[in-house]
């Protein structure tokens, strides 16, 4: 039984045996399909991927350029919509302009808005000289006398008159009020009218209201103790219209600056740096009252601004003597002229004369003077011959001398002119708007006859004509606006002569109905119609009847300076030789103006 049972467990350990070993071959069988399986389908796998990938690149590349077109192609068309606006804008704006444009052209713009006057401009416009039709002639007489200690260099007054300046060789200005004088009955006594060198007339004397020393330097400055302070003959003045301040130009080349009616005579200012300390001949003041010219011995003529007290402009001529230095009067006229036709003749060009008439005529001039020549001013007539060779010509200038004011350099002046005359003989106009050294400056057309001599120059009231006082007893007219027809320079108008024996003219002065002038010469002055002056009746005859009438007062020297009020209700005179050679009196003279209609 024993046996049995062992070979029941070796039969049983036997298939157990063999169990194990199917089992085995089946899990090795099986796992070597599963790794061949697993291989594969890696494969596969990665064979699968790396389709997919290359799809993808092929896919994102795809997609990248297409997008980047789109937005090329984007950004063009917002490009073309930018220019096409732009277009569309500077179309708009064109069309908007042109559309203002019309419609400007097509409505009337409004009219200028007027300037409003100050108080003072209404006072002084009232006080110019403005009559409703021009006076014939005018009554000049001597009403007053001022008796000095020594010669009167220069005069300024106010626009009204109340204030009237003198200055002296002594060295002192001094203040008149003349209307109280006039308006009452004090008269020269008998040492006065001996002193002053008047024979006859009666003459009221005027009270003096205020003077003041023309220092070399302001009061306080470093120097010398005050007491030694010299005192500057006055060679020139000039005072605001309203008799604010006044300017003094002194012997040594500076211009001291005074108040006049509050705390007068008070120095507030010395302009010193302009004239290398040659005297001042002359001074005037600007348009706007801001500036101020002045013109010495030195040749040079200046431009100051009286709110820094520096130069503003110099203007450099040819260095002869300065004698007046005058700006354009600011009411001037300047209306374009035709000059002459060329078939005009050549004596047409020339300047007419005021030599008394050769022949006795019937006196029809009685409508434009009073009286007749007196016949101690009578020539013999000269030979035609003669008068042919005493034709003027021109006469050579300067080297250095400013070129001939022609038709197309006048042309292109405005009315803001400067004159200047020297003691040569030459006068000079200046455009104040060119600044351009050589240009805007031009010189007047001068006879070969004309002496070089020339003390006193003026503008017309129009400010059309210039007029020059000689040192052969002439006065030279020029109309600027007309010009000859071969020459094509400012026409000479014509020469007013005086008698032989009356001197060299030393002063002129316009007045402001623009037609007469009083000339100053050694024995009287005179007073001209510029405009009936010089007439002939036929060739080489002067048209008969008293070219000027005498201004009683002066006698006997040289006239430094004549005034006349804008309203032309004064005439004031006084006697110097302004540091030149001559003999002077020591009396100022004031005439009253009565216009004749």
């Amino acid at each position: 039984m024993y046996l049995d049972e062992i070979d029941d467990d070796d039969d049983q350990q036997f298939d157990d045996d063999n169990d194990e070993d199917v089992a085995a071959d089946l899990e090795a069988a099986l796992k070597q399909t599963d790794d061949e399986g697993t291989d594969a389908g890696d494969d596969s796998i990665s064979e699968d991927s790396e389709e997919s990938d290359s799809d993808d690149e092929d896919l994102v590349t795809t997609t990248t350029s297409a997008g980047n077109a789109r937005a090329q192609r984007q950004t063009e068309l917002e490009d073309d919509d930018i220019r096409l606006n732009s277009e569309i804008y500077n179309v708009r704006v064109y069309v908007s302009s042109i559309s203002i444009l019309w419609l400007t052209s097509r409505i009337a713009s409004p009219p200028p808005r007027p300037l409003v006057l100050t108080p003072a401009q209404i006072r002084r416009k009232g006080l110019v000289f403005a009559p409703t039709s021009p006076p014939r002639s005018f009554v000049v007489e001597a009403v007053a006398a001022l008796p000095h200690p020594g010669p009167t260099h220069s005069l300024a007054a106010s626009a009204c008159m109340t204030h009237l300046l003198t200055g002296s060789d002594d060295g002192y200005i001094r203040d008149y009020d003349i209307f109280p004088a006039l308006n009452g009955k004090n008269f020269l006594t008998a040492p006065q009218r001996h002193y002053s060198g008047i024979v006859e007339g009666i003459l009221k004397t005027v009270p003096i209201r205020y003077w003041w020393e023309n220092h070399s330097r302001i009061k306080g400055d470093v120097g010398p103790p005050e007491d030694d302070l010299s005192f500057l003959p006055v060679y020139s003045l000039a005072m605001h219209p309203d008799a604010l301040w006044s300017l003094a130009g002194t012997n040594r080349g500076t211009i001291n600056l005074f108040t006049v009616r509050h705390e007068a005579g008070r120095l507030c200012h010395v302009f010193d740096a302009g004239h290398h300390g040659q005297p001042i001949s002359s001074m005037c003041l600007d348009h706007n009252e801001m500036k101020f010219f002045s013109g010495g011995w030195d040749g040079d003529a200046i431009q100051w601004d009286l709110n820094t007290g520096q130069i503003v402009r110099n203007f450099y001529s040819h260095g002869a003597q300065l004698a007046v230095v005058s700006l354009r009067p600011e009411n001037a006229l300047h209306p374009p002229q035709i000059p002459p036709s060329t078939s005009e003749t050549a004596a047409d060009e020339q300047p007419t004369s005021t030599a008394p008439p050769t022949v006795k005529q019937e006196a029809d001039a009685d409508a434009k003077s009073e009286a007749s020549y007196d016949p101690l001013f009578d020539d013999e007539p000269e030979p035609e011959r003669e008068r042919m060779a005493r034709l003027p010509r021109a006469i050579a200038p300067p080297q250095n001398a400013p070129p001939l004011l022609d038709q197309p350099a006048y042309s292109t002046f405005s009315p803001d002119i400067l004159m200047t005359a020297y003691i040569d003989g030459q006068v000079v106009l200046w455009d104040r708007r060119v600044h351009s050294a050589g240009a805007g400056v031009g010189r007047l057309w001068m006879s070969e006859k004309t002496p070089p001599w020339c003390l006193s120059a003026c503008w017309s009231g129009d400010g059309n004509q210039i007029y020059a006082g000689r040192r052969n007893g002439t006065v030279d007219v020029w109309d600027v606006r007309q010009y000859g027809s071969s020459s094509k320079t400012a026409r000479l108008l014509k020469t007013l002569k005086n008698p032989g024996s009356s001197g060299v003219v030393s002063c002129v002065a316009a007045l402001p109905d623009g037609r007469h002038i009083a000339s100053a010469s050694i024995d009287n002055l005179r007073l001209w119609n510029v405009a009936d002056a010089g007439e002939t009746d036929g060739p080489w005859k002067s048209k008969s009847g008293l070219q000027f009438k005498i201004i009683p007062g002066h006698h006997g020297g040289y006239v430094s300076q004549i005034l006349v009020d804008p309203g032309s209700r004064f005439l004031v005179s006084a006697s110097s030789n302004r540091g030149w050679h001559g003999e002077s009196t020591r009396t100022v003279f004031i005439h009253d103006i009565k216009p004749v209609y």
